[in-house]
């Protein structure tokens, strides 16, 4: 699918990760191309199946000055005025972000950030003064804002009532095996813990339907699951995640599924399960647009897994997730 008359410029970080393939499509499927990539790892022949004549290199020192050459040409001289990489796609880990971030704002270029967009909070006032500084733009991937179910259920709470206040559970297990806790993702310090690395997103969808975070409980948290409670204007959320594949539900597991997400609002299932592939390409074409979620929009999230990440649990104490007591026994 060409969408774009002229063909914008990207550039990659993290080709070899597991989200790199949804930039890859959505970069082309909007009519864009992607003339070059950077990751350590060498195994990315996925890149042939969308630009395979994109450059790469496995050195950041060499990707920095080839971005910078590419600027340089185009400037210098009329002819190569497409050269130059207008947006870097960033999908390298997390604790990463902020660094590549600033590279690519170095380079003139706007930034497409996976989440988390940073680890703490201040990371995003740093980076808000440098947009000024440059003029251009730090965009993340917020693609549950985007998502028709989720949409359609912000819509039926903007109708609703205004002083009501709903309650939630929400369940997110998705298992994983032990090199998870040998690779980056296992190290708090890279990651930012379980309920950063697969919970921010939840957390930035629920606060955009429901509205900005009054308090955050924290029961459990260690380094395969963490429950809470988070309460919100219009919302209270018993929330629980978890990567231990014995946390699925025994149904669940005996149908062969190692993942197992729900969002039950009373009695209400919110099913959104469905049609998460193309919606990097959705956040791409709002970007293009003008249009595109930042680091205001990133914000709310990004406080609550810091103050997740940095609490104290309390305990099997209150409201909290009814799954809690049975996978607290295990």
């Amino acid at each position: 699918m060409t969408e774009s008359k002229n063909p914008i410029n990207f550039a990659l970080i993290g080709a070899a990760g597991y989200i790199a393939p949804r930039h890859m499509k959505a970069i082309r499927d909007t009519g864009n191309r992607l003339v070059c990539a950077l990751d350590p790892y060498d195994g990315v022949g996925i890149i042939d199946s969308y630009f395979p004549h994109a450059d790469f290199f496995i050195e950041p020192e060499r990707f920095d000055r080839h971005l910078d050459k590419l600027r340089r040409m185009a400037l210098l001289n009329k002819r190569y005025h497409d050269r130059k990489v207008e947006y870097v796609s960033i999908c390298s880990p997390n604790y990463m972000h902020d660094s590549h971030i600033r590279l690519a704002l170095r380079n003139e270029a706007h930034a497409i950030c996976e989440k988390p967009i940073v680890l703490n909070p201040w990371n995003l006032d740093a980076l808000a003064e440098i947009e000024k500084e440059t003029g251009k733009k730090v965009y993340t991937v917020l693609q549950l804002r985007l998502h028709p179910s989720i949409k359609a259920l912000r819509e039926q709470i903007q109708k609703g009532p205004k002083d009501k206040v709903y309650d939630l559970d929400l369940t997110y297990i998705t298992s994983r095996g032990n090199w998870y806790h040998r690779s980056w993702k296992g190290d708090i310090s890279k990651s930012g813990g379980i309920a950063t690395n697969i919970g921010v997103h939840f957390f930035d969808m629920l606060t955009w339907v429901f509205g900005k975070a009054k308090e955050n409980i924290v029961h459990v948290l260690d380094e395969n699951k963490a429950g809470g409670l988070l309460r919100l204007e219009h919302a209270n959320i018993r929330w629980f995640l978890s990567i231990d594949y014995n946390d699925i539900p025994l149904a669940v597991r005996n149908s062969g599924k190692r993942t197992f997400r729900s969002l039950l609002m009373g009695d209400q299932q919110i099913e959104f399960s469905d049609g998460f592939t193309d919606l990097h390409t959705e956040v791409y074409r709002e970007i293009m647009a003008g249009r595109g979620f930042g680091i205001k929009e990133a914000k709310q999230s990004i406080n609550i897994v810091y103050h997740i990440r940095n609490n104290q649990p309390v305990g099997l104490k209150g409201d909290y997730h009814p799954i809690l007591k049975a996978v607290s026994k295990k």
